[in-house]
């Protein structure tokens, strides 16, 4: 192996190539976490969502109940596992509370309070101090729910709270969050799938409403607040119609210059001049509007899903001709709300985040015709409500919230009926280029040809297969026949001399390495000024000397870039102080670039270019 990249980076670049298990009847469905229950906003330590009580037993085992009745406890090697319980007894009467709608605690001499802030007195009541005052507010970021005390330790003092459960081992003086793995985070949309620089963005239910919260890319503490923007345009177009059309409007979308709109009551509207006049929709006995999705292009057609209302009445709905008839598409579905809708119009797939969990069908979405039978996609995520779903931009990966766990993603089940080529670097679909990796979601690759030119075939399952194309590609396009199974399957992508994109894996995280230790640059090990980055790329196209696919690279002289490469962090020009393929390793290659002596902290776009053409961006974390 080549000295630049170092062992420590072996496993987590084999990860790119690696292929999840193959979903066999009966088998869970392969999902991962995205991301974890934890939140990153100001807190002393990392928080979390609303819970409900908090109380400790007789062995001073903590226990949690959230909202919904869930009830957990605190084990013995820092873990949430379920449990039965029930919650302490009523707490007693204060003599003076310190705030009013305070919850009282005895702790032998000491008494505890619990309102926006956490109190301690010792004089029977007569007075308090607040133990969690900061900077004006709450050290724990929302109030106090409910407070318990260890029985055989009075100073052991726990709090249940808006933001998650906080625990002080000295009477109230310092806190710590119990957050981590608790299945508390309220997800209600999955505002963005991870795509760029961006990771997946939700809205969470906080003590306040809806807040808007990413997972960034290369970092592992927990969910931090973003800019807000998705989800504060949304509420603003929820806001005007509401005014405008003197209801409550709970669901908005638009597609083609028509806007889609439905209400509290279970009515649907749509309007294509701007507002000016409305088409109706109303079903007897419908619950209100959760959700509308439209693909953006055809102005007539939409998707809405709807909470339960009567017994029999629909809960998703279909339009083909822009709002003046909905079919009932929801026969076979388990009772309950659905929450979301994801589809390919292409395939016909159409996902439901429900009450029950997360069920496919394959519909007509170009025609009228009779609903068609659901199946249930959920096996492998945690027991309960599937609050959202979405398909990432290429339509390859599926997104799922579940109620308290967070997103979970998975190759898209509908892929195995219809399965799409895409860049294994980012999974996105951009020209092919000499010497790229291509990836195959949905299907087992046996053999295939780029062109009359054999490709090589790296990897295959049935989820999904690797394959990298010939060095020696030229012309304006190349058609792409791959046999899965017994059929062949024929793909075909306009031919560039480069097509660069920067790997990342399956949560967005980019392979940049410190070229000194091999360890992966992230929030955690940030860049510094001076540092001299690895990033791993594919599709960079011709090398010289020619290669072979399908062949590691070798470990000493490895074949350079013939394409001009340039790089820069946030438009600021990175000296390349290499491009080659990466040593020992089959289709990858290897750019070195040098970060500038004054650098500032903060968060930076990395790309780099190749024969004029600009990879995909990655987020890079800096410090002085």
């Amino acid at each position: 192996m080549d000295a630049g990249v170092s062992q420590k980076s072996t496993v987590r670049l084999a990860v790119l190539l690696a292929l999840a298990a193959s979903a066999a009847p009966g088998q869970a469905w392969p999902w991962r976490q995205i991301g974890n229950t934890s939140l990153v906003a100001g807190q002393a330590s990392v928080a979390g969502g609303p819970v409900e009580r908090v109380w400790f037993d007789s062995a001073g085992r903590l226990f949690v109940r959230l909202p919904g009745g869930t009830i957990l406890v605190r084990g013995e090697e820092d873990s949430w596992t379920p449990a039965e319980g029930a919650p302490p007894p009523p707490l007693p009467a204060a003599p003076q509370l310190p705030e009013a709608g305070a919850r009282l605690l005895a702790a032998g001499a000491v008494l505890y309070a619990g309102g926006s802030q956490v109190w301690r007195s010792e004089d029977g009541g007569l007075s308090w101090h607040a133990l969690t005052m900061w900077r004006g507010g709450s050290m724990l970021g929302a109030s106090v729910t409910d407070l318990a005390a260890d029985p055989s330790n009075p100073e052991r003092v726990a709090v249940a709270a808006g933001t998650g459960v906080w625990i002080s081992h000295d009477g109230g003086r310092s806190w710590t969050g119990l957050n981590e793995g608790l299945p508390a985070l309220r997800v209600r949309r999955i505002l963005a799938a991870p795509a760029g620089s961006r990771g997946v963005r939700v809205a969470l239910e906080q003590a306040g409403g809806l807040e808007e919260f990413e997972w960034y890319p290369g970092q592992r503490l927990g969910w931090f607040p973003s800019d807000g923007g998705l989800l504060a345009a949304e509420s603003a177009q929820l806001r005007r119609w509401s005014r405008e059309l003197g209801v409550e409007v709970t669901a908005v979308a638009e597609a083609g210059g028509t806007l889609f709109a439905g209400d509290a009551a279970g009515r649907l509207l749509a309007t294509s001049d701007g507002g000016r006049t409305w088409r109706e929709f109303s079903t007897p006995g419908a619950g209100a509007v959760l959700r509308i999705w439209t693909d953006g292009q055809d102005r007539t057609f939409a998707l809405a899903a709807l909470a339960a209302g009567e017994e029999g009445a629909p809960r998703l709905l279909r339009t083909l001709n822009g709002g003046v008839w909905w079919d009932d598409l929801s026969p076979g579905l388990p009772a309950g709300d659905v929450y979301g809708i994801a589809a390919d119009r292409d395939s016909g797939a159409l996902y439901a985040a429900t009450a029950s969990g997360l069920f496919l069908t394959f519909a007509d979405l170009r025609n009228p015709a009779p609903p068609t039978a659901w199946q249930a996609v959920g096996a492998g995520l945690p027991r309960g409500a599937v609050r959202d779903v979405r398909l990432d931009d290429s339509g390859v990966t599926l997104l799922a919230a579940v109620e308290g766990y967070g997103v979970y993603a998975a190759p898209a089940p509908h892929r195995r009926r219809t399965p799409r080529l895409v860049h294994s670097a980012d999974l996105s679909v951009r020209p092919a280029a000499p010497g790229a990796l291509m990836t195959l979601i949905g299907g087992a690759v046996s053999q295939a040809l780029a062109g009359r030119a054999q490709a090589a075939v790296l990897a295959a399952s049935e989820q999904e297969s690797q394959i990298q194309l010939p060095f020696d590609l030229n012309g304006s396009s190349v058609a792409l026949t791959l046999e899965v199974g017994r059929q062949r399957v024929a793909f075909g992508f306009p031919l560039a001399p480069a097509a660069p994109a920067i790997l990342v894996d399956r949560d967005g995280s980019p392979m940049v390495l410190d070229a000194d230790s091999g360890a992966a640059v992230e929030l955690m090990n940030p860049a510094r000024p001076g540092m001299t980055l690895q990033v791993l790329m594919s599709g960079l196209g011709r090398v010289r000397p020619t290669w072979p696919a399908g062949m590691p690279a070798p470990l000493e002289n490895p074949p350079a870039v013939i394409a001009p490469v340039r790089a820069w962090l946030d438009e600021i020009p990175l000296e390349v102080r290499r491009a080659t393929l990466a040593p020992g390793y089959t289709g990858f290659y290897l750019v070195e670039v040098e970060l500038p002596a004054l650098l500032d902290e903060g968060v930076y776009q990395l790309v780099v270019e190749a024969g004029g053409v600009r990879s995909n961006p990655v987020r890079i974390y800096a410090v002085p």
